[in-house]
């Protein structure tokens, strides 16, 4: 499985075990930070998170797509996790753009320019006015394609979207983005976000968010498998099998997050905070080693391919990582 974003607790000490419920062999895009965390910070996690995967036998650091996804795996390639770092803002850069190659070589694949709300490079999609990149965002989209990082449009506006499709010259992605014409929320993204970012070659990943999916009832484990495979087969039925993939958003702090949640709601979003404790697909799930039907069968049950659902669950996504990453 190719998981483009999924977050550990944003502390040096988080456990990396937490990650080993994805089956072995899987890619992993793990954040390590967005936008309250400075350069120093974020720093500082990746390397601690870098240290605790050298010496830890189940995990293997992605320096290349042949490390994170080998076109002839290998014993030990299909026994370990592959761990890559993505920055879910730009705000940990602190303006200065010879840190995108900093971050880069300490294992960043993956950047979006800003994290719901406004910074110095766009406008994010819980923002009321939406003027689309800054003239710093748009040498932000150029600094990560000249570097080798994708350049994600999830959390943006719907301008900073588009603007990010004009100006990239590789596949741009919505790592973890589902479809606002299934369901009405403005974390979602518009039908005309996901042609631009199709046209670019990019791949938009549905994740399984239940607020971002419709289906935010504890119980509706089943519903929000269902409610994924429906973002799933909109986005092939819009821009085709080889744009859409699969990108969970799973939050191993969930606990923590939703107690800081009930405790400042002030700090959030009513977009957010109406929902009650947000809900996750969690990787037992979503892969169906639970009571629950795993999405590949659920998928599978709706008439895709073995090869269709290889290209969701991963294939897609390495794709435009052959044609992005520069190693």
């Amino acid at each position: 499985m190719w998981e483009q974003h999924c977050c550990l607790p944003l502390l040096p000490s988080a456990d990396l075990t937490e990650l080993t419920r994805y089956p072995a062999g899987s890619y992993l895009s793990v954040n390590i930070g967005y936008s309250p965390q400075s350069t120093r910070e974020s720093l500082e996690l990746v390397t601690q998170f870098r240290r605790d995967a050298l010496t830890d036998g189940r995990f293997r650091l992605v320096h290349s797509i042949e490390d994170a996804w080998p076109e002839q795996p290998t014993e030990e390639t299909e026994a370990t996790l592959a761990l890559a770092f993505d920055l879910e803002d730009s705000g940990p850069l602190e303006g200065d753009l010879d840190n995108v190659e900093l971050f880069y070589e300490l294992g960043l694949r993956s950047l979006l320019p800003t994290y719901n709300r406004a910074n110095a490079a766009g406008s994010g999609c819980l923002d009321t006015e939406d003027t689309g990149l800054t003239a710093y965002g748009r040498d932000l989209i150029r600094k990560l394609n000249e570097v080798g990082v994708f350049a994600d449009g999830s959390h943006c506006s719907r301008r900073t979207g588009l603007d990010i499709a004009e100006i990239t010259n590789v596949p741009m992605i919505y790592s973890h983005s589902n479809f606002a014409t299934v369901w009405a929320h403005p974390r979602n993204i518009g039908d005309d976000q996901a042609k631009a970012c199709a046209a670019t070659g990019g791949v938009i990943g549905i994740n399984g968010v239940g607020i971002f999916l419709g289906r935010n009832e504890p119980a509706d484990r089943a519903g929000r498998i269902e409610a994924m495979a429906d973002h799933v087969v909109y986005g092939v039925e819009l821009v085709g099998i080889g744009h859409i993939g699969v990108s969970s958003d799973y939050s191993f702090d969930a606990e923590d997050f939703n107690r800081e949640l009930a405790e400042h709601p002030e700090h959030y979003s009513e977009e957010i905070t109406r929902y009650g404790q947000l809900q996750w697909v969690p990787p037992e799930d979503l892969l169906g080693v639970s009571e629950v039907r795993g999405l590949d069968e659920v998928l599978a049950a709706r008439g895709f391919s073995e090869a269709d659902r290889a290209a969701v669950f991963g294939g897609n996504f390495a794709r435009v990582a052959r044609q992005v990453w520069r190693d």
